[in-house]
This record gives C-alpha cells, structure tokens and sequence, in this order.
C-alpha cells in the first residue's frame, strides 16, 4: 500500500500530519518481531556470492565515521586496477521484490531470479572519482548543459503554506561540482557520493572505466547480499538500536533529529558493510540503474523532483532507481529498503541521487 500527504496550514498541521502517518506506515511497514523474521516470508539463507576472487585484494577500510571521515574518496589502486574499489559477486537466484513493500515491489511468480556474475563498487561513485573523470575527459555534465537542477532544502513554514514540494527547488548553476549552486563547492565533499549526475552522466563515468551500470536485478541481488527475510523491510538498525543507514528521523520535511549521525549527505562507508563487503546500498543517496521503469506506479511521496524543473524542459524516459535516500523516512516514503524501487526521468539530476559501476563477466 501506498501513501501520500500534503502538508498545509502551519505548525498544528505538521503535528497532524505526523501522527497520522507514523500510524499509516507502522501498519503498512511493522517492523517484525525475532519470531517473525525467522518466520519470514520467504525465508533466511546466507550466501557465499562474495567469492574467492576478493581474497587478497585491497577493500575498502570503511564502516565507521572516523574511517569514512578520513577517506579521500578514491579507492586503493585508482587507474591502476580495473577492478579497483569494487567486489567479485558470483551469480545466482534470489527472491526480485517483496511482498512486503509497495504495490509496484510485488515479486512475479515466486520471485526467483537469476543474474550472473558481476563485480561492484563498494561504494557510490564518489565526488573525487568523477572529479578525476572530468580532468581526463573534459566532460560536461547535463545540469551544467541544462543550466541547473533540483535541489533539497529544508522549508519554512512559509514555504510549505505557499506551495506543494516545498522542499524541492530547481537551482539555477546548480551541478555536480556546485551542488547547492553557484557559489557553491566540493571543498572537504571529496569523500561524498556524487549527485546532480543524470542517467547519461553515470553512464558516461562507467563507460570511460570499461564499466556499466547494474541492472535492477543485479542491484538488488547485490543489496540484499545473500538475505530474504522479512527484515530486509524494516528500517535498517544495527543490535543496539541505532540506525545502520543515512535515512530520515523525525518528521519529513521539517525536522531531522539526525540520530543516525548525519542530517545531509553523508560521506561513503559510514555505515557498517552488507554481507558481500557493500556499502550504503540503503540511504544516503538514490543509485541510478540500465533499466527503465515499468509496473504499477507508485508516488515518491518524497515528491516528484520533474514538478519542480523548468517548464519548458523535456519529459525524459522514466528510469529506475534504488536504495533510497538521505530524504527517506518511516512517515514520508519507506523506501529506506533493498527492494523499494522508484522511478526519475533519465535526464534530471537531481541531490539526492548518486551511483554505482559493474562490470559483468564474460557470458
């Protein structure tokens, strides 16, 4: 099930509107109980995909905030090893989707997929990686050809009486490299995941290291690392409670408490690697997949970033994208999860979405 809100009338609204959606979405989404989980719907099966081609080669030593702080962004081997800052994860079948999420999640049949090997970056393409790209390559990226993109800010009450997604702005000379425009820089961001890229610009990136970008199936097949349970669609939280992901605590848009560390962006690797060594495949920034969105659609409820973008701009094919975001909250979008799924039109970058490369083996 899906839902959606608008947000109007001040602060007694606000309080409303909270109370209302935590109630919708903690029935929609309950976190289960241990005897649930092991009960879950398609069961828990480990998974030995992160295979003997990892061993002895140089992963990233991320997972806390001191090593994620201290990252310069690039990973060992950089230009060097094609394969460098990524993982080998031999193929296999897994359950594509949930039963558990929304309406357009809904596996086929059984679910059973099936993708062949690949390997994968650890962690989204970072702001030093596509700085190097642009150095070799003179690329133009197409905020800056378009002259902007959409950029999240957090609204004033003010802002949000006076129009719907009120968080959502299109920026003018907002980029990559000017991420909340003009003005703007990556200075001390080096180590955060690129944003404002299109589908094309993460496609150029990839292309120009002999890479690709994952197909939906091997993203998921990635971010679900081996597990089926019904845990996969809770809000991630490590043992003692603390959220393991960059998503959204408290009430969306207007108030962050930040308990998982970060209220932005966060650097790459905070967070605690998933069972094949992958980092924030959940939060912190979208990951722009090949494929195009088909299926029953489902609203953001984020808010459509095209409602925000220059009139005159073209409609493009709506494209796939995973693993939610920073914006992402049990109130206002629950797709802080290895199935959620969205879409976003190919050519409209955006803050909040960044990605990551595969390179497939040989059929």
């Amino acid at each position: 099930m899906a839902f959606s809100f608008k947000l109007k009338g001040g602060v007694a609204l606000y309080a409303a509107y909270a109370a209302i959606a935590a109630a919708a979405f903690a029935v929609a989404f309950a976190a289960p109980s241990i005897s649930a989980v092991s009960a879950a719907v398609f069961g828990e099966r480990p998974s030995s995909a992160f295979d003997n081609l990892n061993r002895s080669r140089p992963l990233a030593a991320l997972g806390s905030e001191q090593q994620c702080e201290r990252y310069s962004g690039l990973p060992a081997g950089w230009r060097d090893d094609p394969q460098a800052g990524m993982v080998h994860l031999h193929g296999g079948d897994f359950v594509f989707g949930s039963k558990l999420g929304y309406e357009d999640e809904r596996p086929a049949g059984d679910g059973k997929t099936h993708v062949n090997g690949f390997w994968i970056d650890q962690t989204d393409v970072t702001n030093a990686q596509f700085a190097a790209f642009v150095r070799a390559t003179g690329y133009v990226s197409d905020a800056e050809r378009q002259g902007g993109a959409v950029v999240f800010h957090t609204p004033t009450h003010d802002e949000m009486d006076a129009r719907d997604l009120a968080w959502w702005s299109w920026v003018k000379g907002a980029a990559w490299n000017h991420p909340t425009g003009p003005g703007s820089n990556l200075d001390g961001l080096m180590n955060q995941p690129v944003t404002m890229v299109t589908q094309a610009d993460a496609l150029a990136y990839a292309h120009w290291l002999g890479r690709d970008l994952p197909t939906e199936a091997e993203w998921e097949y990635a971010g679900k690392a081996g597990h089926e349970g019904a845990d996969l669609d809770t809000a991630p939280r490590d043992a003692h409670g603390k959220p393991s992901a960059n998503y959204w605590q408290g009430v969306f848009p207007v108030l962050n408490t930040g308990e998982d560390g970060h209220v932005g962006i966060a650097p790459v690797g905070c967070y605690a690697a998933n069972d094949f060594k992958l980092y924030d495949m959940i939060g912190n920034v979208w990951e722009w997949t090949k494929d195009a969105y088909t299926g029953p659609h489902q609203s953001h409820t984020n808010g459509d970033t095209a409602a925000v973008a220059p009139l005159s701009r073209r409609h493009d094919t709506p494209m796939v994208i995973k693993g939610g975001s920073f914006l992402c909250s049990r109130d206002y979008c629950v797709r802080y999860r290895a199935a959620s799924r969205e879409q976003q039109e190919a050519d409209l970058p955006a803050s909040h979405i960044g990605f990551r490369t595969v390179s497939r083996d040989p059929s």
